[in-house]
């Protein structure tokens, strides 16, 4: 999944980093993604392995200094797992629309 049509005109990260950023993301669904819930429209969950938490933990740092719309919580329910929850205002729903969607599709490569 390469358009990142979805990507909001608020971002602040510069268009040619963008599909590097989209990579890592889709890298981290990948490798360590267990599973995700979406609680309200606002609102998704990923459980996520729990040795991804340093990758994870950058990852989200640099994404609130770009899109600063997103409010991303990390937390360790257990040692093997790490929860990320991921909230956004109702004017950006399509956008955790679109991040839900890559997720599940990172998933299943």
């Amino acid at each position: 999944m390469t358009d990142d049509s979805w990507v909001p005109d608020t971002c602040t990260l510069p268009t040619v980093e963008r599909p590097l950023r989209l990579a890592e993301f889709d890298g981290l669904f990948h490798d360590a993604l267990r599973g995700a819930d979406r609680l309200t429209a606002r609102h998704l969950r990923l459980r996520l392995d729990g040795s991804a938490e340093p990758v994870a933990r950058d990852l989200i740092e640099r994404e609130s200094a770009c899109c600063s719309f997103f409010t991303f919580d990390l937390a360790r329910p257990d040692a093997d797992t790490v929860t990320l929850d991921i909230r956004v205002p109702d004017a950006r729903v399509g956008v955790l629309d679109a991040l839900a969607l890559r997720a599940t599709a990172a998933r299943g490569r």
